[in-house]
């Protein structure tokens, strides 16, 4: 599978982003896709995934109650809606897919067969 993501910017802080993964090739559609990030500096570090079958969905600690990640099978896209964005959301943001990856393993990036080139989000103060 290949993925594409888009959808990065600069927002100010309290502003809001979608950021998308979109899936192609074989089986695009069925994959557990999770959404990691890495800022300057900094380890790549779990964000939220989705999972392939039945749907569930697990989030950072760090995002909770701002972040949402929804599937759209028709388009075999993964979003990550973002509002009320901080200063230390600002990172380079992938998505990564796996048809394997298990639920204890779903934060660690290893876990993951393929990855998207990346989005740049800055959020400015």
């Amino acid at each position: 599978v290949q993925l594409q993501a888009s959808g990065g910017g600069l927002v100010q802080t309290g502003g809001s982003l979608r950021l998308s993964c979109v899936a192609s090739g074989r089986n695009g559609s069925g994959y557990t896709v999770g959404w990691f990030r890495q800022a300057p500096g900094k380890e790549r570090e779990f964000v939220a995934v989705i999972f392939r079958s039945g749907g569930s969905i697990t989030y950072a600690d760090s995002v909770k109650g701002r972040f949402t990640i929804s599937r759209d099978r028709a388009k075999k896209s993964v979003d990550l809606q973002m509002n009320s964005l901080k200063p230390e959301d600002t990172a380079i943001y992938y998505c990564a897919a796996s048809e394997s990856v298990i639920y204890s393993a779903r934060a660690t990036p290893d876990a993951y067969d393929a990855w998207g080139q990346g989005t740049l989000v800055t959020v400015s103060s």
